[in-house]
């Protein structure tokens, strides 16, 4: 099934989707492994395993640390496949994504990483420093093997360039809700409302916003503007100062009335 025909099967049941995100073997591949437990037993929609870079461009302090520290851990890219085979083996209610910057994709080639992440069962891919007119070969790619390849909207996006992006992806639209890298908090104000109008008059795919979104008056206030809600930095700050056992009450108080777990 098609990633945005899926979520929008969810979205019959929830009034609003959930996208987390971790950094894989950061702190390790079991603390992810327990980290990732929790949020499938709690009702997340989708997770974004990113593959350590050296320079996640995209993101901010937080992300950029575990980042570097997993790779001073010795974090592979062939780890990473493993890891996430097994993950999307045994949590199927979850829609898997990898997330990571071109150059692993380049190292790897297009048509081995692709391929390679359509057979473990993944559903698609988040690429944030390749913009559309410069991977034409890796979005035909994804689109051949059914995989989501994802597009970015930002609020500096004319509504011109918002259609002519949405028209090269899938999947869904990954929606920055403001200027700036990962994890500074975001105020949901008027002006959200305004940027998301725009977005939804440029595509019909859902719309998944991310960049500082960290309470549960965040995903009410984007609930009825967007499909789906992005969960990143607060994860992580969250497992570095409790441990991962944290992360499963924190999803649960997120969704607490407005979405109902996955099914085991």
């Amino acid at each position: 099934m098609e990633l945005a025909h899926e979520l929008h099967n969810r979205l019959e049941q929830k009034p609003i989707l959930l996208m987390t995100h971790l950094v894989l073997g950061y702190p390790s591949l079991e603390d992810n492994r327990l980290v990732i437990e929790q949020m499938a037993a709690n009702g997340v929609d989708c997770i974004e395993l990113q593959i350590p870079f050296s320079e996640p461009i995209a993101d901010g302090p937080v992300i950029l640390k575990a980042n570097q520290d997993s790779l001073e851990t010795g974090i592979t890219v062939e780890q990473c496949f493993t890891f996430a085979r097994e993950m999307a083996d045994r949590f199927p209610q979850v829609c898997f994504l990898f997330m990571t910057y071109y150059n692993i994709v380049y190292a790897q080639g297009e048509e081995t990483f692709l391929g390679r992440t359509r057979e473990i069962g993944l559903w698609g891919t988040i690429i944030p420093d390749l913009p559309p007119e410069e991977g034409q070969s890796y979005l035909q790619l994804s689109r051949e093997l059914g995989l989501a390849a994802i597009t970015f909207f930002t609020p500096t996006s004319t509504s011109a360039r918002m259609e002519e992006v949405a028209g090269q992806g899938n999947g869904f639209v990954y929606c920055v809700a403001r200027k700036g890298v990962t994890g500074k908090q975001t105020e949901l104000d008027s002006s959200i409302e305004a940027y998301l109008k725009r977005c939804k008059g440029a595509t019909a795919l859902p719309l998944a916003v991310g960049f500082g979104i960290s309470s549960r008056a965040d995903i009410d206030r984007l609930t009825g503007m967007a499909e789906m809600a992005v969960i990143g930095t607060a994860t992580i700050k969250l497992v570095d100062e409790q441990g991962p056992g944290a992360v499963g009450p924190f999803i649960a108080g997120l969704l607490a009335g407005s979405c109902q777990p996955a099914a085991e």
